[in-house]
């Protein structure tokens, strides 16, 4: 891994350090670090300390005023615990440990996270299947301490600044020591896979075909509360779709206007009345609250065709109902248009088309039984 810049924004403070001074390491760093910093220093009286951060973004003052556990790693116990008295105003559990677990603490975390992610996506396809419901079986687990409520929405994948890089990192430092991770490396592989059945879904609410049609995305964001675009599952999907040949408008409210080199195939507009206008298909892919209160009939009227993809389940289906719009969410096995999506499209790629063959196999033989 490269850690040019890192090494040297140490260089560049070496020499400005106090004899008594404690470096504190917050960035998600390979493990490993601090004691690399220690060597780059070659001061032995400077402490490094490993405190790493677990801020969301959107949420980040918010969850540093209100910690789940602060983590402090050091092979030093003074300097542990004079940067554990910074955090003395807060009400948080503090762990203490050597600065490599420290390390891999954060990754861990954060490869879990996608994990749960992963998963319940995979969950919400088979609910598809069997006619369940991913909203009740997520709140049915959600009240097992062992698992927990949060990370149990279904989406069109995951993406952001942390999990793809550290699920990315965990991968590569496993094989730089002769490890395989075979789990770690089917989440990533999942999480390419839901793009791809996010696809499916609009190409089988377009007729079967995406080539000349329009298609408006609500929201290019990775997650709502950022303007961030890295690694977003929405610019995947955009991707994706621009490759089958259709039109793409979007509405972002913090994405103003296109992102040269990102947004190149899609047309941002001001508004969402806007990018909805004459489109064969909507799919909502960031969950910003304001799609929620949309004038729908409004949309209604301006759409060319009556189908809306909500991949965030934060759309009321019996709402756009009434106003003539289809509203087709992520793991609703009640939804009669699934097995649209689930048949194989004569213009799918190989690996789409066997994708789709095999998991019918897979369900009839499980009935067969």
């Amino acid at each position: 891994m490269d850690l040019t810049f890192f090494d040297d924004a140490v260089l560049d403070i070496r020499d400005a350090l106090s004899e008594d001074c404690v470096l504190v390491i917050k960035s998600t760093v390979p493990v490993g670090t601090a004691a690399h910093v220690t060597a780059l220093l070659n001061r032995p009286q400077i402490s490094v300390v490993s405190n790493p951060e677990f801020l969301r973004e959107g949420y980040s003052v918010f969850d540093f005023l209100n910690p789940d556990r602060i983590v402090i790693g050091s092979d030093r116990a003074a300097p542990a615990q004079k940067i554990a008295s910074l955090y003395d105003a807060l009400a948080a559990p503090t762990v203490f440990m050597d600065s490599r677990s420290a390390e891999m603490v954060k990754y861990a975390s954060n490869t879990f996270l996608a994990a749960k992610l992963s998963y319940i996506n995979e969950v919400a396809e088979l609910c598809e299947l069997l006619g369940a419901d991913i909203a009740s079986v997520t709140e049915g687990m959600g009240y097992d301490p062992r698992i927990g409520k949060s990370y149990l929405q279904p989406g069109p994948g995951w993406g952001g600044s942390c999990l793809p890089k550290d699920t990315a990192a965990m991968l590569y430092t496993a094989k730089h020591i002769g490890l395989e991770l075979p789990l770690l490396r089917a989440i990533a592989g999942s999480n390419e896979g839901q793009k791809l059945r996010i696809v499916d879904r609009v190409r089988a609410a377009a007729g079967g075909s995406l080539d000349g049609k329009r298609i408006a995305l609500l929201g290019l964001a990775f997650k709502a509360g950022t303007n961030d675009l890295r690694h977003s599952p929405a610019l995947d999907v955009a991707a994706q779709l621009a490759c089958q040949g259709c039109e793409l408008a979007a509405y972002d409210p913090v994405l103003p206007q296109n992102v040269p080199g990102v947004t190149d195939n899609i047309a941002v507009v001001t508004d969402a009345y806007q990018a909805v206008e004459d489109a064969d298909v909507v799919v909502l892919l960031t969950e910003w609250p304001m799609f929620r209160s949309l004038d729908w009939e409004r949309v209604a009227q301006l759409m060319a065709g009556k189908t809306v993809i909500d991949t965030r389940n934060i759309l009321d289906a019996k709402t756009l109902a009434e106003v003539g719009i289809t509203s087709r969410g992520i793991g609703n096995g009640n939804a009669p248009y699934l097995s649209e999506v689930h048949e194989a499209d004569p213009k799918m790629n190989d690996r789409s088309k066997k994708r789709s063959n095999d998991r019918r196999r897979r369900i009839s033989t499980l009935f067969e039984k």
